[in-house]
């Protein structure tokens, strides 16, 4: 059975708890301040903490924060990784690594969130990249649950536009990044990046595996250990997130149970895409089947 029960969806306009934000910290292990997002309110449900995709600030994720924190999350946790958007440029930036991102940088807004929650479950859900990195923080066992929504390997032969993915990354990202030590904005692939970090994404989806067969990434060894309930969101209308490209990512969490479910456009009544599940107007339509995964534990299947 569930261990909590959010407002239904039906509810969710007429009756929820109040929410307050406050902007606070988590120091990860190598001493970077990462800017983060509390949101808090006087449900019993679980804390939650939200990771990014790539190349995306917290402050996107603020309106399914506050969503979640309204249905009876008791606290929500967004966060920024390093290297990201104001922190893509200066000394400190040259020495930022992709994986840091989930080796260093989920722990460190873990243990925040644990902090400021207090006693009592902890689940996650993370964008594209952020539930990679999941398998790669070494911490998953402090989660009872855990979503992802347009997860993958992010190879390029996978995803439906192979070509165009290859030349905006390789052709125009990294010489970018040579150029100027970052990745602007305005290249089209997210918020500012430093620049070894958006290399490091690049040569990963250059290759078959990702980072999986990359030797500096030895904690790719974590994801057989990761043994938690999962629920894989996919988009079928995501040129990034295809099947293939997400089955790829699936397969490395050999341990955990895994549901995977494919929503679309006739789901959420327009065109969803890699970025769209996480605006608010698909409050009604898609973050539903996520806020009873993450707050009550129900299981799609179990609906069906």
């Amino acid at each position: 059975m569930p261990d909590f029960t959010p407002h239904s969806a039906a509810a969710a306009e007429a009756a929820f708890f109040p929410v307050t934000a406050r902007e606070v910290t988590a120091e990860t292990a190598d001493g970077v301040v990462l800017p983060a997002t509390l949101f808090s309110g006087e449900g019993r449900g679980p804390a939650v903490l939200v990771s990014a995709a790539a190349a995306v600030e917290r402050r996107f994720y603020r309106a399914f924060a506050n969503h979640l924190v309204e249905q009876g999350a008791r606290a929500v946790l967004t966060y920024d990784y390093r290297g990201v958007g104001a922190a893509a440029k200066g000394r400190a930036a040259s020495r930022y690594r992709m994986k840091d991102w989930g080796v260093l940088d989920l722990p460190a807004a873990l243990a925040a969130l644990e902090s400021a929650a207090g006693p009592g479950p902890l689940v996650g859900i993370g964008h594209s990249f952020g539930g990679v990195a999941l398998g790669l923080c070494g911490a998953a066992e402090r989660f009872e649950r855990y979503g992802l929504v347009a997860s993958l390997n992010g190879y390029y032969g996978r995803t439906a536009e192979p070509l165009s993915v290859f030349a905006r990354m390789n052709l125009a990202g990294v010489p970018a990044t040579r150029l100027l030590g970052y990745i602007p904005a305005s290249v089209g692939l997210g918020t500012a990046l430093a620049g070894p970090i958006f290399r490091d994404w690049a040569r990963w989806c250059r290759t078959p595996d990702f980072f999986f067969s990359d030797p500096a990434v030895p904690e790719s060894e974590r994801f057989a250990g990761v043994a938690l309930p999962l629920l894989s969101i996919g988009l079928t209308d995501d040129r990034w997130g295809t099947r293939k490209a997400v089955s790829a990512l699936l397969d490395r969490f050999a341990a955990a149970d895994v549901e995977e479910i494919w929503l679309g456009p006739d789901e959420a009544g327009g065109a969803i895409g890699h970025m769209g599940f996480f605006r608010r107007e698909m409050r009604g339509t898609l973050w539903p089947v996520a806020t009873r995964f993450l707050l009550g534990g129900e299981r799609p299947s179990a609906a069906d």
